[in-house]
């Protein structure tokens, strides 16, 4: 039986960190109040006042907990018992290899699961400002939206100016209006994915001439404008693709449009010059995400560039492309390895706030944050997960990790970061015993990623 706890825990944001947060904290016999801002204070970007909204895209990337970084993320979270992958699994829909969700019926699910949950209470209210004095133990999972009143009054506590980038979303094109007689359904390399038949997505094959014109299209498209204070970095991994093609004319090709893996049947001699991806985005399939195809393009030209792009002539989209401002804290700098606020220890953080970019990373931190708040509030302290697991390795580079290299450069450099294999301890490995020649590469690498798998998946489980 759960250990007396005192106080309840007030979490702050009902996206997807303080949904698991909420959850894991509840879970452990925690009573905690969740306070959500919608439907009462609207954000730019979300369309509902259910929790865990999906804003941009409908992909969780992907599920391979052997080879990939994000994949073992999930899994870690899957035996730490997370409810937003629960409600992901439920609610996954065709995507090759990467876990991509039903948004309607994946926010449902966690919204259903808070609302019944006999430990939690909602409060539908903005907290504009910093939190009561008397909250004792309280997580901020306000995400990237944060609203201006909290942003400043957290600013003038920690006296350092918040970081920000914009996040830009992909359109999503109605399926009845997309041209079967040219799209073609593969997942790239056939790959059969947790929910898919290696079949997956839609694929619009381009010629060098059709990918060269929609490139100039896309370089000369007017942009939203932005007041001066706005003018900030974008994110790396979710660049407008316009900001890709001003990089150079074969950039989208080497990116999100890159023809590798896929073979057109109507034409199978002939390689496409480049193609632009289709992901199923609700269970009916009748809305499909255009992939890596976020933008910052006006409305009133957006339709009419994609349209450029072979079967979606005829496009008829159910949401245009869009962008918003996001704020993150300098957490190297001003939160404590136990998420927790050096200016006001009261106060813990977590999801895209504190640093870490992707709907699970996000959830992650949401995770780690709530198991510590609902520790402290029975008179108790767990620390991070080991720095060998990807939720240890993820807080770690948010916490203190990147410490040296801004004391080495001599500025403030840190910036969101989706977990990759670079934020792990190194691991050793060697040659198979009986291997004649030379070890290729190729085999190595895959073998440094299962062995840091194997050994992650081993460590998670004493903290699980």
């Amino acid at each position: 039986m759960a250990k007396q706890h005192s106080q309840p825990i007030h979490i702050i944001g009902g996206g997807l960190a303080g949904s698991e947060a909420a959850w894991q904290a509840a879970e452990s016999g925690a009573k905690v109040v969740l306070h959500e801002m919608r439907p009462v204070q609207t954000t730019d970007a979300h369309q509902t006042d259910g929790f865990a909204e999906l804003v941009c895209s409908n992909s969780f990337r992907s599920d391979d907990h052997q080879h990939n970084a994000v994949g073992l993320l999930h899994e870690e979270m899957r035996r730490c018992g997370s409810l937003i992958m629960r409600a992901a699994d439920q609610h996954a829909l065709p995507a090759g290899g990467a876990l991509a969700v039903d948004r309607d019926g994946f926010s449902a699910s966690v919204t259903q699961a808070i609302h019944t949950h006999p430990n939690i209470t909602i409060e539908r209210e903005e907290i504009a400002g910093l939190p009561p004095e008397e909250w004792e133990n309280v997580v901020v999972a306000t995400g990237p939206l944060t609203s201006p009143a909290l942003a400043t009054a957290i600013q003038a506590l920690t006296g350092e100016d918040s970081l920000a980038f914009f996040d830009a979303i992909a359109p999503i094109v109605h399926a009845e209006s997309i041209d079967r007689d040219i799209v073609w359904a593969q997942s790239r390399y056939d790959k059969v994915g947790p929910s898919g038949n290696g079949a997956d997505y839609l694929n619009c094959p381009m010629t060098q001439a059709e990918y060269y014109a929609f490139v100039d299209a896309l370089i000369t498209a007017p942009l939203h404008a932005f007041k001066e204070w706005e003018k900030v970095p974008y994110f790396d991994g979710c660049l407008p693709i316009e900001v890709m093609a001003e990089r150079g004319r074969e950039t989208l090709r080497h990116g999100p449009m890159k023809p590798v893996g896929l073979t057109n049947p109507r034409d199978p001699l002939v390689k496409p010059y480049a193609i632009v991806q289709l992901r199923q985005d609700n269970a009916l399939g009748t809305l499909w995400n255009m992939v890596g195809f976020q933008t910052k393009m006006r409305y009133g030209i957006q339709a009419d560039i994609f349209r450029m792009i072979p079967g979606l002539q005829n496009a008829q989209f159910a949401r245009l492309g869009g962008l918003h401002r996001n704020t993150f804290l300098n957490s190297p700098k001003v939160l404590t390895p136990e998420l927790k606020l050096k200016a006001a220890p009261r106060l813990r953080f977590a999801g895209q706030v504190t640093g870490v970019e992707g709907y699970v990373e996000s959830a992650a931190v949401g995770l780690m944050a709530g198991r510590m708040a609902a520790a402290e509030s029975r008179g108790e302290r767990i620390g991070a997960p080991p720095s060998t697991t990807a939720m240890g390795a993820l807080i770690n580079h948010i916490t203190g990790g990147h410490l040296e290299a801004e004391a080495y450069s001599g500025a403030r450099s840190f910036q969101p970061m989706n977990v990759n294999f670079g934020l792990f301890p190194a691991v050793s490995i060697t040659k198979p015993d009986g291997l004649v020649g030379r070890w290729k590469s190729t085999d190595k690498t895959m073998a440094k990623k299962e062995a840091i798998t194997s050994r992650a998946l081993e460590d998670i489980g004493s903290w699980a």
